[in-house]
């Protein structure tokens, strides 16, 4: 009897630890499959919000810099040809220069040797090109805000020193020989009137002052493009639109970070008004910093320098 009794407690054992060992191995078999199964469910889950993040950065992409380019309100007509034969570009300097960046494009080369340019189109391929062509233009035509404003103030001992004239290497001659000198864009009082008040409120990244103080190639450069504007009849409201186009080019990262900053704030690109985008509060080195401290920037796209 005691023999029968210890059989059945000795299968009562067996089966209760072949019980366990199959729990166990059921435990041990489902967390395994949880971990593989886990990556597999995030995967399928975060691949429709990342195709929707795409999108929406090149939705953002494509309103702030689009591919195929902007044509802006001005008709470029012969100036290629009056820079050079005054001497504010010297040809030869010009083209060694974009020797070394792969060459002149057709276009580009066009509005150097032609005399019947209409508007100009600028793109993501010819901005630095046209940045250098409006920074000769706005260097060399004769205005009062080169020859009165914060350019000639002595505190900054002299308008030669700064990077918009000591870095125009491309002249003939020294950049200063050029330096307000040739008036091949003249102005109305009322038109002057209209440059010195836009070029006020217009800022740029690289530094902390307006287009009328163009202490950098950005600020002569958009000098140059507000006065081509303003002789050609470009209203106020399209002149900043036209501005903001032209900078967001020159500065893709920076207005790429700004649309991110109203976007996260449900206002899109195409509602802001653009003299409050190139204000100093957005548009200025230390308006941009805030900005940034607020908004991831975007993968860099560069950009130009100042220099040529």
């Amino acid at each position: 009897m005691d023999d029968l009794s210890s059989q059945t407690n000795n299968k009562s054992v067996n089966h209760w630890k072949w019980i366990f060992i199959g729990v166990l191995g059921l435990i041990i078999f489902f967390q395994f499959f949880d971990l593989n199964l886990k990556p597999r469910f995030n995967s399928g889950e975060s691949q429709p919000a990342n195709i929707a993040q795409n999108q929406n950065n090149l939705s953002l992409e494509e309103a702030v810099l689009p591919a195929e380019g902007v044509v802006l309100p001005v008709r470029w007509g012969d100036l290629g040809v009056k820079l050079i034969s005054v001497g504010v570009i010297d040809r030869q300097k010009f083209e060694l220069l974009y020797a070394g960046r792969g060459g002149l494009e057709e276009s580009e080369r066009k509005l150097l040797e032609s005399a019947d340019n209409e508007n100009i189109k600028i793109t993501p391929e010819n901005s630095s090109f046209l940045l250098n062509l409006f920074w000769a233009l706005g260097l060399g035509v004769k205005n009062e805000i080169l020859e009165t404003g914060p350019m000639v103030d002595p505190r900054y001992g002299g308008a030669e020193n700064f990077a918009s004239t000591g870095g125009w290497t491309l002249a003939n001659g020294g950049a200063m020989d050029h330096y307000s000198r040739h008036p091949l864009v003249i102005l109305t009082p009322e038109q002057q009137q209209i440059v010195e008040r836009v070029s006020r409120n217009i800022y740029r990244p690289c530094c902390g002052n307006s287009v009328y103080f163009p202490d950098c190639n950005h600020g002569m450069a958009m000098l140059g493009f507000l006065e081509l504007m303003a002789s050609q009849g470009v209203k106020e409201e399209e002149m900043y639109k036209a501005a903001l186009r032209v900078n967001s080019y020159w500065f893709p990262d920076t207005y790429l970070t700004i649309a991110k900053y109203f976007e996260k704030r449900g206002v899109g690109w195409n509602e802001i008004d653009p003299k409050e985008i190139l204000s100093s509060a957005y548009s200025s080195a230390q308006g941009f910093r805030q900005i940034l401290q607020q908004t991831e920037p975007p993968q860099s796209r560069g950009g130009g320098g100042c220099g040529v």
